[in-house]
Parts: structure tokens; C-alpha cells; sequence
């Protein structure tokens, strides 16, 4: 039987979206099967041998529909299936403090969950554009006047 790895991404803007595709173009370029799908597409956990899960986080929080997918397969999950998660991350400035921070929301998140233990946990360069944001981040006015800035690392 071949190994499969899912990477399945939670996001609102597509940045994240965009990084797991990366990701999943990678893993197949080193002879890997991996499926890509968007994290509340995902039916069954099925079939594969790990899993890179993208989400983005959104005024301190992880995407709401991360916590789900993570309750939702909490049994596979806590049984061993590898996990490894990259969460977006600093997408203005990208100073250390900036990094810092937003580890410190990702290590948050992940303790609400103490039966997840990633393999490994990345938090990679954000992007943000002031044109794609969504109420109620779209009535703010010091966001809208933020430049576009993207801080991938490709």
C-alpha cells in the first residue's frame, strides 16, 4: 500500500490556501501521493499515513474551522496519525518581537487541544492586503490604510 499525506488548510484570504499548495507541490515532487483540500472538505482521515494542516490565525484565534476539523477527528488524531501544522504568521513588519507573538498564539491554540502533539509546528510568513479584508476587519480604518505586505518565504 502507498503512504498518502493529506494537507488540508483552513483560510479566509487564500494566503494560507496558497502556502499548502506549496507544500503539497513539494511533497509530490519528492514522489509523495498527497491530496489537497480545503480542511472543512475533508470527509475521512482514511487511508492516510500523515497530515499537514494550514490555518491561519484571525484576531488571535485560529480559523474556526480548524477547532472544528480538530474535534471533530480528535479520536484519529490523539492515536498517533503525524501531524504537522504551519500557521501564518507575521505579515507587517516581520520583526522578531512580531514572530514572537504570533507563536505565542499558535502555542495558545494548540493547548486547547492537550491531545494534539504535532510532529512539528512552523509558523511561516503572512501576507496581507487591505482590499481582501471582511467585516469586521474591513471597518477598521488604520487596516485599511496598511499597505500590502507579504512576508512568504518561498
Amino acid at each position: 500500500m502507498e503512504e498518502k499525506i493529506l494537507v488540508a488548510y483552513a483560510s479566509n484570504n487564500g494566503s494560507t490556501q496558497e502556502i499548502a499548495e506549496v507544500i503539497a507541490e513539494t511533497l509530490r515532487g519528492h514522489g509523495l501521493i498527497v491530496d489537497l483540500q480545503p480542511i472543512r472538505k475533508v470527509r475521512t482521515l482514511n487511508g492516510y499515513s500523515a497530515l499537514v494542516l494550514g490555518v491561519s490565525i484571525y484576531i488571535l484565534h485560529w480559523h474556526k474551522d480548524m477547532k472544528r476539523f480538530l474535534s471533530q477527528y480528535q479520536g484519529v488524531l490523539a492515536g498517533g496519525l503525524p501531524v504537522a501544522i504551519f500557521s501564518g504568521g507575521p505579515f507587517s513588519s516581520g520583526d522578531e518581537k512580531e514572530w514572537r507573538e504570533v507563536r505565542s498564539q499558535v502555542d495558545q491554540e494548540l493547548a486547547k487541544f492537550p491531545w494534539l502533539t504535532p510532529v512539528a509546528v512552523e509558523i511561516v510568513g503572512g501576507k496581507f492586503d487591505p482590499k481582501k479584508l471582511r467585516f469586521p476587519l474591513n471597518l477598521i480604518p488604520a487596516l485599511k490604510q496598511m499597505p500590502a505586505n507579504d512576508l512568504r518565504d518561498w
